[in-house]
């Protein structure tokens, strides 16, 4: 059978909006596709659903089709989107009444049974991540745009992968290989050069979307359109292999793709191979993302300038948290941004954020604000806070949580109204971690120097729901000799003190010379929680690569 060429035009909900007509105008295109979800956006949704029951979707990717809908069906590109959000049929809706204002005649259909919020009291949201098989039975009864509620990111490939080439439940390698590749594609530019640590490698000033051309074995290049900015090498893409994984399984509805089979080649320019993925079943659960309100969230942030710094803070604490007593959760953190003798007032200023909580709005309200602002002529030399503080703004609490596959009611919408049930899948496996492979030879002793880590290793980090991970990677064998040996879990922890107190695990990717570590409990509750300065652990690996360490001069 043909190529078939899936491309990325969203890797999240505010995403470039001129993406999609990018895409369609830059190259050939068989399907475009677009992910608009993550565990925040599910709360963002929700709480825009609480003000307009018809409301719960992404209306950017609405507003994109208005420009671009007629682009695809005069190019024949087929679209799949997630951004059905909590309400994929109030989308399909939306859309088929776009295309008629339009005159453009399009089919449409959406997928649902992700919604399992009535199961779960007390949630504003609650959503199982099915799999592709329902995208793949709107696309072969003939739709030219799907709509979905709460799918794996990767499904949106592994969807039209299995209509295009008459793919089963059981082809688990081929599905593993379309798992992989959509793995790569769902993050939009990260897979061509965005937020990547070699950055310095390529033009990344404004990298273009990527785009896979699939092969009916399940492997796949990685690539993007002619003249579109940003690269596409195997650094890149095992940066976004390794972005919001575990460790060597990576388990989904349809299929467990083992990421320890991984091979990357380069092609040539911009253009890099996948193969050698293998698949398990997948597990007998699906994983469901629920989102509750957990309260009220209030901060202030203090500047410090000049001298006394500490000395500073342990004052306006000391005047603070008499008044801080009756709040349920206070937090204090001292930013030393301060440079001694600096050339300006910023440079010379540190940051003293206080965060409160409370499941009682009133008691991080204007009590707080007010506390803090009557301070504002007793209290430090030099006093003064960022920003006004506010009444208290309500946060979000994310749960991961496990279901059987049978619990979800997947089926397939098509347009005039007709429902496909898709079955939940016959074969599942329970699988445990795999066990460490084998490591290579440690390289000769030689000179070390004292370096930053990011001399020789690159980093992607991220989010899952309370945990983060970070993958670690290097370009060489040599290289790669040296980091599985220095780089454990425990000299980890010493690295990042943060992550001293917390679970860390360490999984080994010969294949990708990349290892990645999970941090259990670093983001609190989820995102939506704001738990620590980076609440998404974006940067965590980018703070480790800033690290030093005893690095073999070899290797510099």
């Amino acid at each position: 059978m043909t190529i078939l060429r899936i491309g990325n035009a969203s890797g999240f909900y505010g995403d470039r909006f001129d993406a999609m007509r990018e895409m369609l105008t830059g190259g050939e295109l068989d399907v475009l596709t677009g992910d608009y979800l993550a565990e925040l956006t599910m709360l963002i949704l929700g709480r825009d659903r609480l003000k307009d029951p018809g409301a719960g979707y992404a209306r950017t990717f609405l507003r994109q089709l208005e420009e671009c809908l007629g682009l695809a069906h005069d190019r024949g590109v087929r679209v799949v989107a997630n951004a059905g959000g909590l309400n994929p049929a109030g989308l399909a809706d939306a859309v088929r009444q776009l295309a008629d204002r339009l005159g453009i005649p399009v089919r449409v259909a959406h997928v649902e049974g992700d919604d399992l919020t009535a199961s779960h009291p007390g949630a504003l949201a609650a959503h199982a991540y099915l799999g592709g098989f329902g995208i793949a039975a709107c696309l072969r009864e003939g739709a030219d745009v799907v709509v979905t509620g709460r799918v794996t990111d990767a499904a949106l490939v592994t969807g039209p992968a299995a209509a295009h080439f008459g793919w089963g439940p059981g082809e688990y390698d081929r599905l593993a290989g379309a798992v992989v590749a959509g793995h790569v594609l769902e993050c939009g530019a990260q897979a061509t050069g965005g937020n990547y640590a070699f950055f310095r490698d390529g033009d990344v000033r404004w990298p273009g979307f990527p785009l896979a051309e699939l092969h009916e074995d399940g492997t796949a290049v990685i690539t993007k359109h002619p003249g579109t900015g940003g690269f596409v090498d195997v650094g890149t893409v095992t940066a976004q292999l390794l972005y919001e994984t575990t460790g060597a399984r990576y388990a989904g509805p349809d299929v467990t793709a083992r990421l320890d089979t991984v091979r990357l080649t380069q092609e040539g320019a911009d253009r890099v191979r996948i193969d050698g993925v293998r698949g398990e079943a997948p597990p007998p659960t699906l994983k469901v993302g629920v989102n509750r309100l957990g309260g009220f969230r209030n901060e202030v942030a203090f500047v410090l300038t000049g001298l006394d710094i500490d000395a500073k803070a342990a004052l306006v604490r000391e005047q603070m948290d008499p008044l801080l007593g009756k709040v349920a959760d206070v937090r204090w953190e001292l930013a030393r941004t301060d440079h001694s003798d600096a050339p300006t007032e910023e440079m010379a200023s540190a940051l003293l954020r206080l965060v409160v909580r409370d499941p009682d709005q009133a008691a991080v309200g204007r009590a707080i604000g007010s506390a803090a602002v009557e301070l504002a002529l007793a209290s430090y030399p030099g006093f003064h806070v960022l920003a006004p503080p506010g009444k208290g703004a309500p946060y979000g609490v994310f749960e991961e949580v496990y279901v059987p596959q049978g619990a979800a009611a997947h089926a397939a919408v098509l347009h005039g109204g007709r429902r496909v049930p898709v079955a939940p899948p016959q074969d599942t496996l329970v699988l445990d971690d795999v066990p460490e492979p084998p490591l290579p030879q440690p390289p000769s002793a030689g000179p070390l120097t004292r370096a930053p880590l990011g001399l020789v290793a690159g980093a992607r980090s991220g989010d899952k729901g309370g945990n983060a991970n970070v993958g670690v990677w290097v370009r060489t064998d040599e290289a790669w000799r040296w980091l599985v040996h220095e780089l454990t879990a425990d000299r980890f922890r010493e690295l990042l003190p943060e992550c001293r107190p917390l679970p860390v695990t360490r999984h080994v990717l010969p294949n990708l010379r990349a290892l990645n570590f999970v941090v259990d409990g670093i983001l609190g509750e989820g995102v939506a929680a704001q738990h620590r300065f980076d609440p998404q652990a974006k940067a965590l690996g980018e703070w480790l690569r800033s690290r030093h360490l005893d690095i073999p001069e070899a290797l510099l």
